[in-house]
């Protein structure tokens, strides 16, 4: 029956997230890291609300409202929201110049919305919906981190991997990058998917395992950032000829060039990655985000503003905006939706005392 495999997936679910519901939490015990820009332009594309004024408002809901859900799904004790820094791409961009340079700002990008005859072109929409957004989070109690020179991703990997290393991690994003970082106290919750990826999913989806699937992305490449990768590397084809990438044993990058170079078969996968070393170790370069390569004082920076003290929630404030801009025909029961971070305001206020 339907019903048993709904009961069966959602206690599933709880058993990846854990009961929290009885435990005391400090403030960095379960952390939820939101890619900031990557959330907003996602709902921006999608989602075409509008406020009772007729004005397009999917990017500042979609983001709010995306938000709150993953916040009552997974309970953080804190939650991070990390945006792009300005001149974010130029570190790799001197490793292959051409790093993003496919993607274009699309006319339409959300075609819902009849921008002929809205109050302003989508472009300068995006632009006062993403300023006005940060204006509703700085009433929240949550951190934001956007650091100029360096994308969000290295923040991310940063934070993740090297400062908050006692921490259970929840990363927020769409971008696959991110799972090259899951292990035992690391997952990422896709909000399209409305699935939280662990070891498990990832080797279940994938038939790759975890600890490898950074290898795999630098063998397929990332069309989205023009990432090209090796011919004929496509999922199916790495997994018959490269079968160690579906194993949790050590196997790095130097172990795949020697595996490749000690075959005797031809086979015309390994022979590319034989022919293209320069490639992948450039992909890699590009790719990877478990030892990010930024400079020390961008480092000190992202230590700096985790330290930062968290804000505290400021109610009426939201409360005012939300009204002035006429939201509440999208995000209604205003009391029930800002309850989840009357919480994290809680947790806030709790591990402060205790310090």
């Amino acid at each position: 029956m339907n019903s048993k495999i709904d009961k069966t997936q959602y206690l599933s679910f709880l058993d990846q997230i854990e009961n929290t519901a009885t435990q005391t939490l400090n403030l960095n015990d379960r952390v939820l890291i939101i890619d900031g820009l990557n959330t907003f332009i996602r709902a921006h594309a999608v989602n075409p609300a509008l406020n009772d004024d007729g004005m397009h408002v999917g990017g500042l809901t979609g983001f709010l409202k995306s938000l709150r859900f993953t916040l009552e799904k997974l309970q953080p004790s804190r939650c991070i929201i990390v945006f792009d820094g300005k001149g974010g791409s130029k570190r790799r961009r001197k490793i292959f110049p051409e790093y993003k340079a496919n993607r274009r700002v699309r006319s339409k990008l959300n075609r819902h919305v009849d921008w002929s005859t809205a109050p302003v072109d989508e472009q300068q929409s995006m632009k006062m919906q993403m300023s006005r957004l940060i204006e509703y989070l700085e009433q929240l109690p949550l951190t934001l981190i956007s650091i100029d020179d360096i994308e969000a991703d290295d923040a991310i990997g940063y934070l993740s991997k090297q400062i908050l290393v006692d921490s259970k991690i929840f990363i927020m994003s769409t971008d696959r990058d991110f799972l090259q970082l899951v292990n035992d106290r690391i997952k990422v919750w896709s909000p399209t998917k409305k699935k939280l990826y662990d070891m498990q999913s990832i080797q279940d989806e994938y038939t790759i395992h975890a600890n490898n699937y950074l290898l795999y992305r630098v063998l397929d490449g990332d069309k989205s950032d023009n990432i090209d990768g090796i011919k004929g590397a496509g999922i199916k084809s790495i997994i018959k000829y490269i079968e160690p990438l579906t194993r949790g044993d050590k196997f790095d990058l130097d172990d795949l060039i020697d595996y490749c170079k000690s075959s005797n078969k031809k086979i015309k996968l390994l022979e590319s990655i034989n022919n293209n070393h320069k490639l992948i170790y450039r992909n890699y370069l590009l790719m990877q985000l478990s030892d990010v390569d930024i400079p020390n004082h961008i480092k000190l920076k992202i230590q700096g503003a985790l330290n930062v003290p968290i804000p505290r929630l400021i109610k009426y404030k939201f409360q005012t905006m939300f009204l002035r801009d006429k939201l509440s025909s999208q995000i209604k029961n205003f009391d029930n939706w800002i309850t989840e971070f009357m919480r994290i305001d809680k947790i806030k206020e709790a591990s402060s005392s205790n310090e």
